[in-house]
């Protein structure tokens, strides 16, 4: 065999032997990643905006009622947010047959109490149009005998929550999307839509936040502003 030839050879086993012990001390290199775990997926959720301590936003809501008493009722409010994990929706005035979209923003807007409240698994991913998602499935660590589940679909991407669905035991379903705007350095909540659809109720509801100010005072309870 001629010297040049030899060389080649002795060269390619050289690269060929270093590619092994590459690959073989660094196996996380080919392996996929590990899912990540309810746990984990909420406690990235609840990182957004770091440096984001509280705000007040001003919230509009427009409903729309395609069932009797076929209203169209308009509610103004203000949305609060503290850390760790207070957040509520405070209307200005509630009529009686519009409580439960109360309870619904209170809900959407608060994955920092979810583990409190909640018993979550990771569902998998799915599809929201064009958008690939993380799906959490959660049911109520206190029996409820009105809703069964709520699907959360979470954006890998910022870990944003973009959408709600929640099933109930009589077969209805409220489903809630969500987009985002920035605000200086945050990403805040910009509008929501709302479809309800469960015996004797069927409704629509579109809201808008206004200005956000950030880094504000902002009791909890009886103490809000």
């Amino acid at each position: 065999m001629k010297f040049g030839a030899y060389f080649n050879q002795m060269r390619a086993g050289i690269a060929v032997a270093a590619l092994a012990a590459t690959l073989g001390s660094a196996p996380s290199a080919l392996t996929p990643a590990a899912p990540l775990d309810a746990h984990t997926i909420l406690t990235r959720m609840s990182e957004r905006n770091p440096t984001l301590k509280s705000y007040r936003a001003r919230v509009h809501v427009d409903i729309r009622m395609y069932s009797f008493p076929f209203l169209a009722p308009k509610l103004d409010g203000t949305s609060y947010f503290k850390r760790p994990d207070f957040y509520e929706v405070v209307f200005d005035r509630m009529p009686s047959y519009a409580r439960s979209f109360q309870r619904m923003f209170n809900d959407v807007g608060n994955p920092g109490r979810w583990e409190k409240e909640q018993n979550i698994t990771v569902e998998g991913s799915s599809w929201l149009g064009t958008r690939s998602v993380i799906v959490l499935r959660m049911t109520k660590k206190i029996h409820s005998d009105i809703l069964d589940h709520t699907l959360a679909y979470i954006d890998p991407a910022d870990y944003s929550l973009v959408q709600m669905e929640w099933f109930y035991t009589n077969g209805g379903k409220i489903t809630m999307s969500q987009q985002y705007r920035m605000q200086g350095i945050y990403s805040v909540l910009s509008t929501q839509h709302a479809t309800i659809s469960i015996p004797y109720v069927h409704a629509a509801a579109d809201s808008t936040y206004g200005e956000y100010e950030t880094n504000v005072p902002v009791g909890t309870g009886a103490k809000l502003p």
